[in-house]
């Protein structure tokens, strides 16, 4: 009797520990990673994402591939993620300020805030604010005076379109001081930049990674940032928000993966994210890029998500704005 209760008690024990072993999760990643950067290569949300993939690789021991699913204004690419399987290994990475504008100016196939998941608010890099040369102005004050006194003279380039960060970011700033320019649209920056340096556009602005380059040669002059306070790195051009309190536009980059994803992975590919945005020579190329990485946890940037997108919507509902 003993010993059958002894070999029952041993199959058991068997048993059990056989059931654990199969009722374990795959590790993670169990394949490749996906992240979609619903944009042309070459621009910021591009080589953030080229930046962390290959550390991420390295981390986790899966390939991580990059693909370039640009078209509406970021929002194909978003909707291939929000509808892709919520199992880690798909992930959106884009200026999340089109994500907190698009749903005033599009019928949307997805829901930002139903249909994603923050994962981790890569950085934020600030607007230029940036005219051509042949603008009569060398400071921000200057600018205003002539700009007021000049009304409907002045055309402003929004770089990514009607709608657009930039665009918005130049109608709150001619809405707070008064100023009456014309918008013209540009389906990128890289045309913008073209016919601001000619004389052919006045005024804009701008991300510093396309703007910068033009700043340094001497073909634009730069006026402020539109960071809420001085840029490290630019330390004696002043912020817009030093005359108008509170302004703060610019590019703020997220990693997002579809709604349903395992909080362990957001929480995984966070810490991932925020490692490898630490690494020195991570950081002094995020430098030369003009972008400061960002500390806010997964729940922080869904705060950022909910309060963002109704601001913005405010504004463009106010102002009228449509999209062709």
């Amino acid at each position: 009797m003993k010993k059958r209760a002894f070999l029952f008690g041993l199959f058991t024990a068997l048993a059990l520990a056989g059931a654990s072993v199969f009722a374990q999760p795959t590790a993670y990643p169990s394949k490749a990673i996906r992240i979609v950067v619903p944009f042309p290569a070459g621009g910021t949300s591009d080589v953030l994402a080229r930046l962390i993939g290959v550390k991420m690789s390295e981390k986790f021991g899966q390939p991580v591939i990059v693909e370039n699913r640009p078209g509406s204004a970021g929002n194909l690419g978003a909707d291939l993620v929000a509808k892709s399987p919520a199992d880690g290994h798909t992930f959106v990475l884009m200026d999340v300020g089109n994500l907190t504008i698009s749903p005033a100016l599009y019928k949307l196939p997805f829901d930002v805030l139903r249909d994603f998941a923050p994962v981790a608010m890569v950085g934020y890099s600030p607007h230029l604010l940036v005219v051509s040369t042949q603008v009569p102005a060398d400071n921000l004050a200057d600018f205003v005076k002539y700009a007021k006194a000049n009304p409907g003279k002045l055309n402003f380039a929004a770089a990514a379109g009607m709608g657009s960060a930039t665009h918005l970011a130049g109608v709150q700033f001619a809405r707070r001081l008064g100023i009456d320019w014309s918008y013209v649209p540009y389906k990128g920056g890289a045309q913008a930049m073209t016919d601001l340096v000619g004389g052919h556009m006045d005024v804009t602005f701008n991300g510093m990674v396309a703007t910068y380059p033009h700043v340094k040669s001497g073909k634009l002059k730069l006026l402020a940032v539109s960071s809420a306070k001085r840029w490290s790195e630019l330390p004696t051009v002043p912020a817009v928000a030093e005359s108008l309190p509170g302004f703060l536009t610019g590019s703020w980059q997220g990693l997002l993966a579809p709604a349903g994803t395992p909080p362990a992975v957001i929480r995984a590919v966070h810490d991932e994210v925020l490692r490898i945005t630490a690494l020195p020579e991570i950081r002094e190329k995020l430098q030369t890029l003009g972008f400061e990485p960002s500390q806010m946890s997964p729940a922080e940037f869904g705060t950022w998500l909910k309060a963002e997108i109704p601001a913005m919507a405010k504004i463009v509902n106010d102002e009228k704005i449509t999209v062709e």
